[in-house]
């Protein structure tokens, strides 16, 4: 059984005549015939009660034709839905990232699966720090970021990729050591060392403070957060960081070594997400090539391309 069969046999049934279904499918009458009487064969049941005038459904022939017309209609919706992502020939893709990224997530191999579907797009990069890459979201100067979500805007719907906690990252031999966790308040006499005002991490931090009306001191800021943890090791301060990033330097042998005490609940979290505007007619709408990509990274982000 083949598609254009079952469209010979609806074509057939809504008809009622052979030769005039024949004249609607464009095929001459004998090949329309050949067509059903093969397909009443693999059915094992005659579909038509013929007569010199009209063709009528037998009882078999009306099941196949409510099933034929399901089939139909699913072989179209799906060359639809095919055409949309496949039919992205040409275009163009802006993709914003941040200094956090790497720690959690594969983007090269990210941007291969989608390359390989869509080889002729081109895909452009903006490395910003997080409030740089919203703002140009919002303005539609990029198509998309990854970013630490330090605030909820209805001009941005986020897709979350990964969540993490942050903790006290502090020298070795600092009072902290050997605490099993401490609270924000008792952080207020710290010296920090902290990320950039616009990076999303400082911005998290900055807002947990304000919220429980505690004011810090911040000796040095920074925009990397290697550098950063390379000062915290060399006594500088201490820093609220996401614990994956601690980690992510521990599995390196030859840099300075630093310690780590827990936030008492409720803490600090920490989300990386795939911002879009969210503004009525925005670039998932306006630029087919975002839409692909969302369907890509919907089907690979949770198996492939987090650490």
């Amino acid at each position: 059984m083949d598609l254009k069969q079952l469209e010979h046999f609806v074509a057939a049934a809504e008809e009622q005549h052979f030769t005039r279904a024949a004249r609607k499918m464009n095929i001459v009458q004998s090949g329309l015939s050949a067509s059903i009487r093969s397909l009443e064969q693999e059915m094992g049941a005659p579909l038509f009660v013929r007569t010199t005038r009209r063709v009528e459904l037998t009882v078999a022939g009306q099941v196949l034709y409510e099933r034929a017309l399901q089939i139909i209609a699913g072989v179209r919706d799906a060359r639809r839905a095919v055409a949309a992502i496949s039919g992205l020939e040409r275009g163009s893709l802006s993709i914003g990232t941040c200094a956090s990224l790497n720690a959690f997530f594969d983007l090269p191999l990210l941007l291969g699966e989608f390359h390989a579907l869509h080889p002729d797009v081109e895909i452009r990069l903006c490395h910003s720090t997080a409030a740089k890459l919203m703002d140009k979201v919002k303005d539609g100067s990029i198509d998309l970021a990854f970013l630490p979500l330090y605030e909820k805007s209805r001009e941005i719907v986020s897709m979350p990729i990964a969540s993490d906690r942050l903790i006290v990252a502090h020298p070795l031999g600092h009072p902290l050591e050997g605490r099993e966790s401490v609270s924000l308040h008792s952080l207020a006499g710290e010296t920090f060392v902290d990320f950039q005002l616009d990076q999303g991490t400082r911005r998290i931090v900055d807002r947990a403070f304000a919220a429980i009306n505690v004011s810090r001191k911040t000796a040095l800021e920074v925009g990397d957060v290697q550098v950063l943890l390379d000062l915290v090791a060399r006594g500088f301060g201490i820093a609220l960081v996401p614990y994956t990033f601690v980690m992510a330097r521990a599995a390196l042998s030859t840099t300075p070594k630093i310690g780590i005490t827990a936030l008492r609940k409720p803490g600090i979290r920490w989300e990386l997400v795939a911002a879009f505007s969210g503004r009525a007619g925005a670039a998932q709408s306006r630029n087919p090539a975002v839409a692909a990509f969302t369907g890509v990274l919907e089907s690979v982000r949770s198996e492939k391309i987090l650490f």
